[in-house]
């Protein structure tokens, strides 16, 4: 079962190509196709930034987020692509991608509805329904877990919690004062650090951003010297 869910979440759509001149989407394909990830991602994002509806951005970047071993991340743009998409290949391949990012979650709940809708838009995709297909036995071997005793013990929860809501109103004037206290504390405190993993693919990444913009930015001068007249030497 383990080859199978490995093999599932293999089967990522590869990035879609441009349709229109996005110099930083193509770019960005071109780097994907490289396996260099983090270069596509500053591409993808600048694209991104100037294009804010465009649904292939959007599932390029995610795509290229998953692929660093970022699923919770790349889960945001796919479903930013499912809501900008116009077109059923886009909601297709971005509810496909979803799925796989829920199957690594292992919510497989979520996974069955992502790829249900990956076939709606794509009813002939066999990768899909064999995905479809994996995460419904996945979903039967590990159903959700029922708390019954939660359910007979609503009415008393209802009746602590009326208790609980008299307290805290004594409690406030108390609770004031104590949170003046732990701001001053929490000021003091120093701040957690990000992992270094983490903190490493941030930093490459806003490298790669910086370097794009300079190279725009370089063209843009370059351009306006050569658009400069040049002064006419004297005619004796």
């Amino acid at each position: 079962m383990k080859k199978l869910i490995t093999y599932c979440l293999i089967l990522i759509s590869f990035a879609i190509k441009a349709q229109d001149k996005d110099n930083f989407l193509s770019k960005g394909n071109d780097e994907f196709a490289s396996k260099k990830y983090i270069e596509a991602e500053a591409n993808y994002r600048i694209s991104q930034s100037k294009f804010k509806k465009k649904a292939i951005s959007s599932y390029n970047l995610g795509t290229s987020i998953y692929k660093q071993n970022q699923p919770s991340e790349a889960k945001n743009q796919f479903l930013k692509t499912i809501q900008d998409a116009k077109e059923k290949p886009e909601k297709h391949k971005a509810f496909h991608n979803l799925g796989n990012v829920l199957m690594q979650e292992k919510e497989y709940q979520g996974a069955v509805e992502a790829y249900k809708n990956a076939l709606r838009n794509n009813p002939s995709d066999e990768q899909t329904r064999y995905n479809y297909a994996l995460a419904k036995k996945m979903l039967k071997d590990n159903p959700p877990k029922k708390d019954d005793k939660k359910d007979k013990d609503k009415d008393k929860d209802k009746d602590k919690d009326k208790d609980k809501d008299k307290d805290k109103d004594k409690d406030k004037d108390k609770d004031k004062d104590k949170d003046k206290d732990k701001d001053k504390d929490d000021q003091e405190k120093p701040q957690p650090k990000p992992s270094g993993s983490n903190k490493q693919r941030i930093d490459n990444l806003l490298d790669a951003v910086n370097n794009e913009e300079k190279k725009v930015q370089d063209k843009v001068k370059a351009q306006q010297v050569q658009g400069k007249p040049q002064k006419p030497e004297k005619d004796w």
